[in-house]
This record gives C-alpha cells, structure tokens and sequence, in this order.
C-alpha cells in the first residue's frame, strides 16, 4: 500500500486529544474547541452557536464532535446552523478530528467545533 505524507501548509490540523483537551497545530488546547483552516479558539459548547454562526460564508460544513460517544446535538443548535446554510455533521470526537483532518488536506472549507473526550 502506498502512503502518502499529509501536509497542511497554512493550515490548522489537530494533532491529537486526550482526556479533555486537543493538541491543534502544535498547541496543547483544554476544554471544548472550534477549529477552523485559519485557527483555533476555545467554544463553550452547545449553549454558543454565536462562533460557529459566524463562520457562514467561511466554511461549508461544521463537523460536530458530541465528546468520547457518539450523541445527538441539541436540536435548536443543528436547527440554527442548518437554517443559516451551514452543512452539520455529528460524530463522536475523535472520529470528527479525523474527518475534519482528511477534509482540511483537501482544501475543504470545513470547521470543527468538538467537545473533549
């Protein structure tokens, strides 16, 4: 099999997690965090969709990541994302990272808003 080496020139990858934190371009994050190719910041979960509001026009799918299981996002937060033309995807955290990882080496406007594991 052939492997190719992922770089992400300009780029904000996560590099890793762990019991509540994120390791996101090098930098060890804690708590809940919202990703996007230009940089990271901390998110407040849930209950702050203001930060990921702001990002139409910036990206086109907000990967969801609901913690270390797979959980519903609460349905006033995908329902306000969705209606302002933003793409949601839920998934457990780490299979978000991932996803956001591989969609992020493809020039993908994605972002990723996920709570620690």
């Amino acid at each position: 099999m052939r492997m190719t080496e992922i770089t992400f020139t300009g780029a904000t990858p996560v590099d890793g997690y762990g019991p509540g934190f994120f390791r996101v371009a090098g930098q060890v994050m804690e708590g809940a965090i919202l990703v996007t190719v230009a940089r990271a910041q901390g998110w407040q979960g849930y209950d702050d969709p203001a930060p990921l509001l702001a990002l139409v026009g910036e990206v086109d799918v907000v990967f969801i990541g609901t913690g270390a299981e797979m959980a519903h996002a609460p349905a006033p937060l995908r329902d306000a994302l969705e209606a302002a033309g933003l793409g949601v995807e839920v998934m457990a955290s780490p299979a978000a990272c991932r996803t956001y990882n591989v969609l992020l080496s493809e020039g993908r406007r994605v972002a990723l808003a996920a709570l620690p594991v």
